[in-house]
């Protein structure tokens, strides 16, 4: 039996072509392929649903059902054994389909009592497209080989759904990649921008889903995995030593390239008729939509590692490599699936946006984004199955949306909402030399938040004061080694040669929690934000911030410098670590080396308990800087990173407030200079509350010093204050609405 199906299963592909090859309208096509599937499994019905939206099936083709119900019959996802198999990703196979939960009995489709049912997913990629079942009268269970040969059918059909094959009227069928779609992600960078996309990856298209000579497609399937395996252990003897991540999946690489059943069930998928290709991409497909139902985070990123794999294999088998002979268009739009912040410096400021599937808000990603003042929104998801090469694409960063292919009332809101903001950014160059000293006389200093050399332009155009926070972690994280001190202090000393004299304040490496350098040994931790990060590993391995320490130091080269030490959670923290300067600075003095003309040590405030630290901290410390995307996430219990509870809390809540209230009070009972650094002090009702509370020093992204500085010198800060003291004293959660409905009467 297993023997004639195999060979009825390459007999039913090879009639399934020749339908591919006639001159047909997809609807006609669609009818020949379930009449096809029907008498080679001698079956009396065979059907064919389609997702007409992302929740709703329809019946679009049927051999053995009434005709009259084709396009009329549909079904919500999970609905009937059609819908459970189209939710799950699973087949469903039965003897007894009335007798099973869930059956959904539809009248309209002239449907006897069938009681074999067998139902297989149409899928590529993880990407559900629709359900292919057949039925017959006789109650039994269809064999495996019937099953098999059902799913690679299944498998052709999607990739005929991808090549256009079945275009006809209705939503079901209409083209794919020429709808306008719209995704609703998260932002990760503000701004906007349009553009025409380009994929970092782009798509493997498979154009010849079913071969002739099996025995040819195994030999080509054997030349490619060897070519593949040569490759992956190429890349192992050039991966660097100390790099164990990078080793660590080129390891499991080595070991998916030399498995035998990925081989095993590619070549038995060859020998039924599918192309070397199409094998592939079928193995590829069951371990997309594994991935998706798969929570345990290891395996997910082992399943990734397949994904990656047989992608390469792909590349080698079809010959698209990377190099498409696609040009970028002027405008890109970079999209895909996740990407390292080394790969997206070679694009540089080339970039108008990027769209992500994946990535973290405070990725590398999203921080090179930020350094590159580039609109970022992450958690696309499907955006790179459903993205072309060109296509016109808008990202709105404000608003974490993303629409591909939009019409033109969508397109000619976008350009009124761009021209706005151009407007406004005219109308900020100028004041753009202009203190921001509000109405009463109060001057608050205004500086900017920097990573990368490509940043210090923006200090003299944003009309920054200084430089308020530059994270060093990056010329660390861009790196696959660990850089040199003198490559450090190079490029400390470049930092600060552009910033004209202006004071740079040096944040020392924070890396850990969701930055880990990639020649480092990563470290699993439950809940790393909370971890082993930051001064916490600076002070565990002091190697690595004794030679950072040096490096500023020999930067400075007798010039004034300001460093200070991320996450300090309490006083002990603080005072190793300026020990630790003491110690680099007394070193540089004995080698004869220029020492600073003049030394601040600081401290980044991110957590509560330093709020209460005791007043001789507060004595001891030459300035603080509240960390505010920290801090906030703290004082709330309200992970950032989790779209559930992050927008949840308002920076205006009237008990962060007050908590941030107490801080500057204390700062300045004590004489300890203080600024606020993050997200917030960039938005301008934000900023003028903390100004009214007693904030001098904002420190934010230099495209949001003009909006802030806008809205400070039309702003009393003495009537601001009396606006969220009575908002507070009234008892609302939030003083947002009150100092909202102020500021529109004056501004």
């Amino acid at each position: 039996m297993s023997h004639n199906f195999q060979t009825d299963s390459r007999q039913m592909l090879g009639r399934l072509r020749a339908v591919m090859a006639e001159d047909a309208a997809g609807q006609q096509r669609l009818d020949r392929i379930t009449t096809l599937i029907a008498e080679e499994m001698r079956t009396q019905v065979c059907s064919i649903y389609l997702f007409r939206d992302e929740d709703t099936l329809e019946l679009c083709a049927t051999e053995g059902l009434n005709p009259q119900a084709v396009h009329e019959t549909r079904m919500r996802l999970g609905e009937g054994l059609v819908g459970r198999v189209a939710r799950t990703g699973k087949i469903i196979n039965t003897d007894d389909a009335p007798g099973t939960r869930g059956f959904r009995f539809m009248p309209e489709t002239g449907e006897e009592a069938y009681s074999a049912f067998l139902g297989v997913p149409i899928q590529r990629l993880g990407e559900m497209l629709g359900v292919l079942v057949v039925q017959s009268k006789a109650a039994r269970s269809y064999s495996d080989d019937e099953i098999y040969a059902l799913e690679v059918v299944a498998m052709v059909i999607a990739e005929m759904a991808e090549l256009g094959a079945f275009v006809g009227e209705g939503a079901a069928m209409s083209a794919r990649h020429q709808q306008a779609v719209l995704f609703r992600g998260t932002s990760a960078q503000e701004g906007a921008a349009q553009g025409h996309v380009w994929l970092h990856e782009p798509r493997v298209v498979v154009t010849n889903p079913i071969a002739d000579d099996p025995h040819r497609e195994l030999e080509r399937l054997r030349q490619a995995v060897e070519e593949l395996r040569i490759g992956v252990d190429r890349m192992l003897s050039n991966a660097a030593s100390g790099d164990n991540e990078q080793l660590k999946v080129l390891e499991t690489y080595r070991m998916f390239a030399n498995s035998k059943g990925w081989m095993r069930r590619m070549e038995e998928d060859i020998s039924r008729g599918l192309s070397a290709e199409a094998a592939v991409e079928k193995e590829q497909s069951t371990a997309r939509s594994r991935m998706t139902r798969v929570t345990d985070t290891y395996l997910r990123e082992r399943l990734h590692d397949l994904d990656d794999l047989s992608n390469r294999l792909l590349r080698i088998l079809t010959g698209q490599g990377n190099q498409t002979g696609a040009e970028m268009p002027p405008d890109p739009i970079l999209v895909a699936r996740n990407i390292g912040p080394a790969e997206l410096l070679d694009y540089g400021r080339a970039l108008k946006g990027i769209v992500l599937e994946e990535g973290s808000v405070g990725s590398h990603a999203a921080i090179v984004a930020r350094a590159l003042a580039i609109p970022l929104v992450i958690h696309a998801q499907r955006v790179t199955t459903e993205a072309l090469n060109g296509d016109h694409i808008l990202v709105d960063g404000d608003q974490g949306i993303v629409h591909l292919r939009p019409d033109d009332t969508v397109v000619n809101a976008f350009r009124d909402k761009m021209a706005m903001q151009a407007q406004a950014q005219e109308r900020y160059t100028s004041i753009r030399d202009k203190p921001a000293e509000t109405l009463c006389g109060t001057r608050i200093a205004m500086h900017m938040n920097a990573g990368l050399m490509a940043d210090l332009p923006s200090l003299v155009s944003s009309g920054a004061e200084g430089v308020g926070l530059f994270r060093t972690e990056l010329q660390f994280l861009v790196r696959s080694h660990m850089p040199k001190r003198a490559e450090l202090s190079e490029l400390y000393a470049r930092v600060m040669d552009a910033s004209q004299g202006m004071r740079v304040v040096f944040r020392t490496l924070d890396i850990g929690s969701d930055k880990v350098l990639p020649y480092m040994k990563a470290v699993n931790e439950p809940n790393p934000a909370l971890g082993w990060r930051a001064v916490r590993v600076g002070l565990d391995k002091p190697g690595v911030m004794r030679m950072q320490l040096q490096a500023l130091i020999r930067a400075a080269a007798g010039r004034p410098l300001s460093v200070m030490f991320p996450f300090v959670a309490q006083r002990e923290e603080y005072t190793a670590a300026r020990a630790e300067m003491d110690k680099a600075l007394e070193r540089e003095r004995i080698l004869g080396h220029p020492l600073p003309e003049s030394l601040e040590v600081g401290a980044m405030l991110e957590t509560p308990s330093l709020a209460f630290a005791p007043d001789s901290f507060y004595s001891e410390v030459d300035f603080l800087s509240i960390g505010g995307n920290d801090l906030k996430q703290f004082f709330f219990a309200a992970d950032r990173e989790n779209e559930l509870v992050r927008r949840r809390y308002d920076t205006l809540n009237v008990s962060f407030l007050t908590f941030l209230e107490g801080i500057v009070n204390r700062c300045t009972a004590l004489g300890t200079p203080l600024s606020f650094c993050g997200e917030d002090a960039g938005r301008p009702i934000e900023a003028a509350c903390f100004a009214a509370i007693g904030l001098r020093t904002l420190s934010m992204r230099p495209a949001s010093i003009g909006p802030v500085k806008s809205i400070l010198r039309r702003t009393d800060l003495v009537e601001l204050q009396g606006v969220i003291h009575d908002a507070r004293s009234s008892g609302v959660q939030s003083v947002r609405p009150a100092v909202m409905e102020y500021l529109r009467g004056k501004l």
